[in-house]
């Protein structure tokens, strides 16, 4: 029964010409995801009219739209990107990049190896995407005072962000999904998804050695220029630095606390945001507190937001409609109820799809219908596995192709806005078959771990 006293059932009688709900959302589904992989427009305006036409067609009914829609994840991911949007005008993360650079004495492969860990740990407690808008211009920067090619620092920064997402439950946006659907905890996901992102990244690093150690040589005069930045200079407020960083630490410490007293992480962030928007306007005029809050709302990916609320009504279509419940009992007839089996199948099912398509929208699909795979498993502590597999898969995954996760698209933007262009082809022969030597150690993991 929706809040508007309506059932499913009466949605369902008013399906534009009486069509089969089942087969209009699936069309709908269908055309929006071939839509989306063209790219040929923008996925927010897709994502919103597929939404808009499962309700206008009689798929659902608005209530039941509205009821669908994640708000806990829509409040996780803007809490965070309040918080970054206020930090990153201390200038704490070019004096990250820039005192990583000087550590290695300017050498072009060390520079590389360090960015690759710190957007890997930055991704894993910001969020991926968010990461990648700080770091990769910096670098960038780097590159260019060393004149060496950009295109192994690019590459890198999309697989580290990518690995390091997978840690946590704020990392990538596939796991915020995960966590809001499931209430899976931040600490679960730090001790389930961590040693193994963890474990892929120190074997990615002599990899990226090998594939681009002779590549990297930069002259010593280059090496001097980078020598002489002064990383002091990047920091512009120590004010708002140690305010950014106090409640950064407080955010994380909610994360990990709050799943105690049944605080939802999208609170937590919110909270986080208004209380940093709160004390860095102490002192200021009224006009100056404006001037600050649509600073900071300014920089808010509205866009992507807009693009969850419409993919979360599109998957709403087609979980009421009775596809995903289809899916799942086909599923769960290949792998024969074996949870083992149903874990390693979600795993490379989420890996191969993820590589063709963005990860975020497979993944919104994935989970009401992994959810109706539970009674057939034997209960929630029997599924637990599959969504540790589900959010590697799709994590990992991403790292396949150009399009297969948002931070992936965002660093190609930045590269070609910067002159650099990176080819689907040039990005899919590395990040290939380096996404698949990934999954193929997380399969050893989760079934050494939840299995053996």
């Amino acid at each position: 029964m929706s809040p508007h006293g309506e059932t499913v059932e009466t949605a369902s009688h008013a399906v534009l010409f009486g069509m089969d709900p089942l087969w209009l959302s699936t069309i709908l589904l269908i055309v929006s995801y071939v839509v989306l992989l063209s790219e040929k427009f923008n996925r927010t305006v897709v994502a919103l009219l597929g939404g808009g036409l499962v309700i206008v067609t009689g798929v659902i009914s608005q209530s039941q739209a509205i009821a669908a829609v994640d708000f806990n994840t829509i409040a996780l991911l803007t809490g965070m990107m309040i918080i970054v949007a206020v930090t990153r005008t201390s200038g704490v993360f070019e004096f990250v990049a820039i005192w990583s650079a000087k550590k290695v004495k300017a050498d072009p492969m060390g520079i590389l190896l360090v960015l690759s860990v710190v957007t890997a740990v930055f991704s894993a407690f910001l969020d991926n995407l968010t990461t990648v808008l700080l770091v990769v211009p910096v670098a960038l920067l780097i590159v260019e005072k060393l004149k060496v090619s950009p295109y192994p620092f690019l590459i890198s920064q999309i697989l580290a962000s990518n690995i390091g997402g997978t840690a946590t439950l704020i990392g990538d946006p596939p796991n915020i999904l995960i966590g809001s659907a499931t209430g899976l905890s931040f600490m679960q996901f730090l001790t389930n998804l961590g040693p193994v992102s963890l474990m892929v990244l120190i074997i990615m690093v002599p990899i990226f050695k090998i594939m681009w150690g002779k590549e990297l040589v930069a002259t010593d005069k280059a090496r001097e220029s980078i020598m002489r930045f002064r990383e002091a200079d990047s920091i512009t407020d120590m004010r708002l630095l140690a305010m950014s960083l106090g409640v950064l630490a407080l955010v994380i410490a909610g994360f990990i606390i709050g799943e105690h007293y049944h605080i939802p992480p999208g609170t937590t962030a919110m909270t986080g945001a208004a209380l940093l928007l709160l004390i860095t306007s102490v002192g200021m005029e009224s006009e100056e507190q404006t001037e600050l809050l649509h600073g900071a709302l300014i920089e808010v990916e509205w866009a992507a937001l807009l693009f969850f609320i419409g993919l979360f009504i599109i998957v709403a279509g087609v979980e009421h409609a009775g596809l995903l419940n289809i899916l799942g009992a086909a599923m769960m007839e290949f792998t024969g109820g074996d949870a083992a089996m149903t874990a390693i199948s979600t795993l490379w099912l989420s890996a191969i799809v993820s590589a063709a398509v963005d990860n975020i929208p497979f993944v919104a699909t994935m989970i009401p219908l992994v959810e109706s795979m539970e009674a057939g498993l034997g209960g929630a502590d029997a599924l637990e596995p599959v969504w540790w597999s589900l959010a590697l898969g799709a994590c990992l995954g991403g790292n396949g192709s150009l399009v297969g996760a948002a931070a992936n698209v965002m660093v190609s933007g930045l590269g070609e806005r910067a002159g650099y262009p990176i080819s689907f082809i040039r990005f899919l022969k590395i990040g290939l078959p380096l996404m698949l030597m990934t999954v193929a150690i997380a399969n050893v993991y989760v079934y050494l771990r939840y299995f053996l």
